[in-house]
């Protein structure tokens, strides 16, 4: 087992999501995005001033994409919609599937302008989930019999894909065409983690490709090196670190959402940082994330 870096950072963000994830940071105007899921709320800090604003939602929002500087890509339980930055209005864009049990979880934007995408059951009900490709208003479905679809990330070249079922905990990579972020093999696994403490969570991919993962239990960010060696973990403030995202005018600070769900107030108690969003005080190669493309 690798070492545990201490947790070196700062509470970026004090209000405690019942289920912080999601997030993304939208370079142009300095402002870091996350959900919490189960509160149906959309949360916007613009990180030079500090400024936070709590943006309610219809629906439990997991994933946010900008389209362009007025307009983002929001997916959610009702599936996908347009959200318009002025005055706040959601449109629908698409449906994903037709089981109103489920909702969106996981996700992400290729460098192509095409979306990944997870769902699974609201109870986290056994295969229940899948991943989907959405280009445009195209949608495909690349996996079913999902869990709890995470970790879905891309590498800097565009021709690996990386997911997992966190039920599973199989860290996976699947070859793709970086021309259209479609599989053009089969998945294979990266790292089996069945047998490590915590689970597999949101993740992203730095400049050099490594994998950068929440561990969901363990409170830690673990990285992974392309060829799945684990190469190290940092800890973090709180037991249930959810989703990374790189942050800062270049991209080289770490955000991480967490949360307090399905813990009593005894957990809680012991676990006062749950739920808070953090930056874990390091330097890092990050990358932007790319604009979802109509």
């Amino acid at each position: 087992m690798i070492d545990l870096i201490p947790f070196s950072g700062q509470i970026l963000c004090d209000f405690t999501s019942e289920l912080g994830e999601g997030p993304t940071y939208d370079q142009r105007t300095d402002t870091a995005w996350w959900f919490n899921i189960k509160g149906q709320e959309l949360h916007e800090l613009h990180l030079a001033s500090g400024h936070k604003t709590i943006h309610p939602l219809p629906f439990l929002g997991s994933v946010l994409a900008t389209i362009d500087p007025t307009r983002q890509l929001i997916a959610s339980d009702q599936g996908l919609f347009i959200r318009d930055t002025v005055n706040y209005q959601l449109s629908p864009f698409a449906t994903l599937e037709d089981k109103p049990g489920n909702r969106s979880n996981d996700g992400r934007v290729h460098a192509c302008g095409a979306l990944w995408i997870g769902t699974m059951g609201q109870r986290a009900e056994k295969h229940a989930g899948a991943i989907y490709h959405v280009a445009g208003n195209r949608i495909t479905k690349l996996f079913s019999n999902v869990t709890i679809p995470n970790a879905i990330c891309f590498s800097p070249d565009g021709a690996t894909a990386y997911f997992t079922d966190t039920d599973v905990n199989h860290l996976m990579r699947v070859d793709i065409d970086p021309a259209t972020a479609l599989p053009t093999g089969d998945p294979v696994l990266l790292s089996d983690e069945s047998t490590a403490p915590g689970g597999v969570d949101g993740a992203i991919c730095d400049a050099d490709g490594q994998i950068w993962n929440a561990r969901w239990g363990a409170g830690a960010v673990e990285v992974y090196k392309p060829d799945g060696q684990k190469v190290a973990r940092y800890a973090a403030p709180a037991t249930q670190p959810s989703c990374p995202a790189f942050i800062g005018a270049n991209a080289d600070r770490l955000l991480v959402t967490s949360a307090w769900q399905d813990m009593d107030d005894a957990a809680r108690a012991a676990d006062p940082d749950a739920g808070k969003t953090f930056e874990l005080g390091i330097a890092v190669r990050g990358r932007f994330e790319p604009d979802f493309l109509l």
